[in-house]
């Protein structure tokens, strides 16, 4: 059986099924050696032991997959009464002593980012990035374990119902395990990309940076500094104003 918990040291690039993208990505980054904030994963192992305590999911998916994309309407009722009755559900004993048991030896004293990390994160043909949640400065067991479960249910948010019809996912077939990671108070954040989003170019890295969390920045709460890096120097500066 695929256990519940995994810390970063223990997942990597062939880990996405388990841990989903981020995930996978973050043990990546950990066991390369990068500073990143120690946490676990709880997998999508126990976001399937959750669900299979739910005797109603089965036909309010079959309902879901039976509308049509563009009827955002129903599409919209659906989706709020299947997040309605999964943050109604209670998390299994075993997952829930699998959570807490990670926490405690992580820090119980300390506060958490709780974030979602889908199995269909950035493909190639699709990015679900963004669309489920994330929950930060969670202290104690009773509020982590209410945002694991919370963002359990943003699975099934209305944009991510939408973008998933759209682009041909059955609803049955994204999974999401869930990330707990320490939170840490930076002076400034940002996001890297190793190719020019934009016009696709490969030697071009190009960073977006904010003060404060990385959560302001990619929740477009703030308008970022852009800085383009080439062969070393810093060919592009723009800084917000």
């Amino acid at each position: 059986m695929d256990p519940y918990v995994l810390p970063f040291s223990e997942v990597g690039a062939d880990s996405v099924a388990l841990v989903g993208g981020k995930g996978a990505n973050l043990g990546e980054m950990a066991r390369a050696g990068f500073p990143v904030p120690p946490g676990f994963c709880v997998t999508t192992a126990a976001y399937r032991e959750f669900v299979a305590a739910s005797p109603e999911l089965d036909g309010l998916l079959d309902a879901l997959e039976g509308t049509d994309p563009d009827d955002l309407s129903r599409n919209g009722e659906l989706g709020k009464r299947i997040r309605d009755h999964l943050t109604a559900l209670p998390v299994p004993d075993a997952v829930r002593a699998s959570v807490l048991a990670a926490w405690r030896e992580a820090g119980p004293e300390r506060p958490y980012a709780v974030r979602s990390s889908a199995t269909a994160e950035d493909l190639p043909t699709a990015s679900f990035a963004g669309q489920q949640d994330t929950y930060l400065n969670v202290r104690g067991e009773g509020h982590l374990l209410d945002a694991v479960r919370r963002c359990w249910a943003s699975l099934f948010t209305d944009r991510a119902i939408a973008y998933r019809a759209t682009n041909g996912f059955l609803h049955r077939s994204v999974l999401l395990s869930v990330v707990v990671q320490r939170m840490v108070l930076p002076e400034v954040s940002g996001i890297m990309f190793t190719a020019d989003p934009i016009t696709g170019r490969r030697k071009t890295v190009s960073i977006d940076a904010s003060f404060g969390i990385g959560e302001a920045l990619v929740s477009g709460l703030v308008t970022a500094d852009l800085y383009q890096v080439r062969s070393g120097a810093i060919v592009t500066r723009r800084i917000a104003r």
